[in-house]
């Protein structure tokens, strides 16, 4: 079965640090990245591979938050640091394979200000 699955969320204090993590499994994606979806917006773009294996990321986030991954493990990884309460949102890790984007359900991270 293909899937992903986040972890890493939770409660921290404006300018710290958490890292997410992603686990792909069932096959091996053309590109991973990171979403979030803070309440009451949309959807929106934070981090991801693009084709050659650079990394791309929000206008919001760059300089803050770092896209990684090990692929013997099929795990990518999101540190982020100088939190911000902004930053708050539901994370969603998604693979794509073709045209088809999988999504995780999702970790919560709180940004305390």
């Amino acid at each position: 079965q293909v899937q992903v699955a986040e972890s890493g969320g939770g409660l921290v204090q404006a300018g710290g640090s958490l890292r997410l993590s992603c686990v792909a499994s069932g096959t091996t994606f053309n590109s991973m990245g990171w979403f979030r979806q803070a309440p009451g917006k949309e959807r929106a773009f934070v981090a991801r591979f693009g084709w050659s294996g650079d990394r791309i990321y929000a206008d919001s986030v760059k300089g803050r938050f770092t896209i990684s991954r090990d692929s013997a493990k099929n795990t990518v990884y999101l540190q982020m640091n100088s939190l911000k309460a902004e930053d708050t949102a539901v994370y969603y890790c998604a693979g794509d394979l073709g045209t088809i984007r999988y999504w995780g359900q999702g970790t919560q991270v709180t940004v305390s200000s």
